[in-house]
């Protein structure tokens, strides 16, 4: 694969890092630079890559994100107990259209994610996720999309591609490999009403700011069944950001933001994980390098116990309903539970993966007491369309 769309990291990160001692990351991974050119990938697990594309964001006037100080916030923080190979790509800078960035973008993630290695995409505007999801048109699998976000982004039908209406276009433009989509966060007041009910039909997920502030746990269930998960720093709340333009009052706090980050990390299916929308202020910066480290602690501790169907890890439960019964399976590893999902009719082999849905230990004692749990409500009547 000839990288040809990726810079070097800048000469001013590189010159940082050099006095950083040797257990912090800048010292840990490889870097893309001009003098060596990019990194070996043999036996590597994540790559790094930013994305200087903001031209379709929905606030036009926003800057490019500062990816040296993001770097060099990342860099001088001290890695855990990882075993994981990481490399720095660099960054994939504006191409004369958008659809060049977009292109460009698709290909290298496509190449990483075939060859095993996760990218960690810094961005720019939020519907770069948009070309992060068109990299799977040749990987014939369904997509789980998980949207870290404050607001849907659907958008209207005759809008043009943005970062407040790329979903709308993963929805309808083909070919479609959009299994599910999700949203994480979204606050009420930033969503129309026809949008809420437009989630409901398509069977689609979404859990509002306080449900999940309430109880950050009921996430990881959801990403231990994405492929891609998509934040949108400015699901923050501004003054975890150091209050740049454009950021809102109400979100998650900073705390809340990098324990989803390790749950995406900790899920043994997330193959993309992407954050965008990033200021130009220092704390952004800290923040978002945090929630980078806590991604790649999570990578380090997976459980790699994603279920088969008649290994011997994992307790199988059966529980009999009115109509059906519902079977749970619990891994022996990490005692972590899935249901599974009837397909009706010949199974299509893009939706194999689908027919174990993870769930919690809650969700198989609802079930004990006839409480069908909604997402498998959601993912049953998906299967069977």
């Amino acid at each position: 694969m000839d990288f040809e769309f990726l810079s070097p990291v800048s000469t001013v990160v590189l010159a940082h890092s050099q006095l950083l001692s040797r257990q912090t990351i800048g010292k840990y991974i490889s870097i893309h630079t001009e003098k060596d050119g990019l990194p070996e990938l043999d036996d590597v697990q994540l790559a790094i890559i930013g994305v200087n594309e903001t031209r379709n964001a929905s606030v036009q006037a926003m800057d490019r994100p500062d990816l040296n100080e993001i770097r060099i916030q990342l860099y001088q923080l001290y890695t855990g107990n990882w075993g994981s190979n990481i490399v720095d790509l660099g960054n994939i800078e504006p191409g004369e259209r958008v659809e060049d960035t977009y292109f460009a973008v698709k290909t290298v993630v496509e190449y990483l994610v075939k060859n095993r290695i996760i990218p960690i995409v810094i961005g720019g505007s939020q519907d770069i996720t948009y070309a992060v999801y068109r990299a799977f048109d040749q990987l014939e699998q369904m997509v789980n999309l998980v949207a870290v976000d404050h607001r849907f982004d659907f958008g209207s039908s005759d809008e043009l591609i943005s970062s407040n209406s790329y979903i709308s276009k993963i929805i309808v433009e083909q070919p479609n490999n959009l299994f599910n989509f999700c949203n994480l966060g979204y606050q009420t007041y930033f969503n129309a009403q026809e949008e809420i009910d437009l989630m409901e039909k398509l069977f689609f997920d979404a859990y509002r700011l306080g449900e999940v502030t309430g109880d950050i746990t009921l996430v990881e269930p959801v990403f231990r069944d994405a492929d891609v998960v998509s934040i949108d720093i400015t699901a923050v709340r501004a003054s975890d950001l150091g209050y740049p333009s454009d950021t809102y009052p109400n979100g998650f706090d900073g705390r809340e933001i990098c324990a989803i980050a390790r749950y995406a990390g900790i899920s043994d299916k997330v193959s993309v994980f992407g954050i965008f929308e990033n200021r130009n202020t220092r704390m952004n910066a800290q923040l978002v390098a945090q929630v980078l480290w806590y991604f790649m602690e999570g990578y380090n501790f997976r459980k790699k116990d994603y279920p088969y169907i008649g290994t011997r890890s994992y307790e199988k439960y059966i529980v009999p309903m009115e109509e059906q019964e519902l079977c749970f399976y619990k891994s022996d590893i990490s005692g972590r539970w899935w249901i599974e999902v009837p397909i009706l009719g010949e199974m299509n082999n893009k939706l194999k993966r689908h027919t174990l849905l993870p769930c919690t230990h809650k969700d198989y004692l609802d079930a004990c007491n006839e409480v069908i749990p909604e997402r498998w409500w959601k993912a049953y009547k998906k299967t069977a369309l």
